[in-house]
C-alpha cells in the first residue's frame, strides 16, 4: 500500500512525466485546458539547437568540451558539457540535449541508489547522442524511479540516507524530501525543455 503522504507526490511525478513525454514525442499534447494540441516528435536539430552563443550541450567526446566547459560528463561516445566547482558565472545557457540528458541521468541514478545496486555514478552513465535516444533514456529512468517509489513505506520516507545518490544531499536528507526534490527537478527542467521547443519553432527562418 502506498503511504497516503507519498501518493500525491507520486501522482504529481507521473503527471509531469506524462506531459513532458507527450511534449517531446507527440502526436498530441494536453494544452492545459483539456484539449489536444498537435506536436511532432523532437528532431535532432531541436535537441542540439543552441539558442544563443556559447551554450553548453551534449557533444561527441572526440570533439572535446564546449565554451567554458572543462570536461564532458558521462560515458560513451557522447558527453555533456561540465566543469569542476566553482561553475562558470554567469551560468551558460543549456540546450535541450544538455537538460534532458541531465534530467534522465539524475533520475536514473537516484532510482539505482534507492532500489538498485547503489553503485552507479555519472562517470559510467551513458549520454544520449540523439533526440530519440534521450527520450527513451528519460522514459526508462522515470519508470525505474516510479518503481522505486512503490517500494517505499512510511519508515523509508522518514529514513535519512534511504537514497544514497552521491551527487546531491540525499545521504543527509529524509527520503520524503528527496522525492519532493525530484518532482521539482522534473517540473522545472520539463518546463525549460518545453519552452526551448517553442522558441525553436518560432525562431527566425
Amino acid at each position: 500500500m502506498i503511504p497516503p503522504r507519498l501518493l500525491p507526490l507520486l501522482e504529481q511525478f507521473d503527471f509531469a512525466r506524462e506531459r513532458l513525454t507527450a511534449r517531446l514525442t507527440g502526436p498530441v499534447m494536453d494544452s492545459g485546458d483539456g484539449s489536444d494540441t498537435e506536436v511532432g516528435p523532437m528532431t535532432d536539430a531541436e535537441y542540439f539547437w543552441e539558442p544563443v552563443a556559447d551554450c553548453w550541450s551534449v557533444r561527441e567526446r572526440a570533439a572535446g568540451p564546449g565554451p567554458r566547459a572543462t570536461l564532458l560528463a558521462g560515458a560513451g561516445p557522447w558527453g555533456r558539457d561540465a566543469a569542476a566547482h566553482p561553475h562558470p558565472w554567469p551560468p551558460p545557457v543549456t540546450t535541450i540535449a544538455w537538460r534532458l540528458s541531465h534530467l534522465g541521468e539524475m533520475i536514473a541514478l537516484r532510482a539505482d541508489h534507492v532500489a538498485g545496486s547503489r553503485t552507479l555514478t555519472r562517470e559510467v552513465h551513458p549520454v544520449p547522442g540523439s533526440a530519440a535516444e534521450a527520450v527513451a533514456a528519460f522514459d526508462a529512468a522515470a519508470g525505474a524511479w516510479h518503481a522505486a517509489l512503490l517500494g517505499a513505506d512510511d519508515t523509508a520516507l522518514d529514513t535519512v540516507g534511504y537514497s544514497s545518490y552521491p551527487h546531491g544531499s540525499d545521504p543527509e536528507d529524509v527520503f520524503v524530501d528527496v522525492v519532493w526534490w525530484v518532482n521539482q527537478e522534473l517540473l522545472h527542467h520539463g518546463a525549460e525543455i518545453a519552452l526551448l521547443r517553442d522558441l525553436y519553432r518560432a525562431r527566425p527562418r
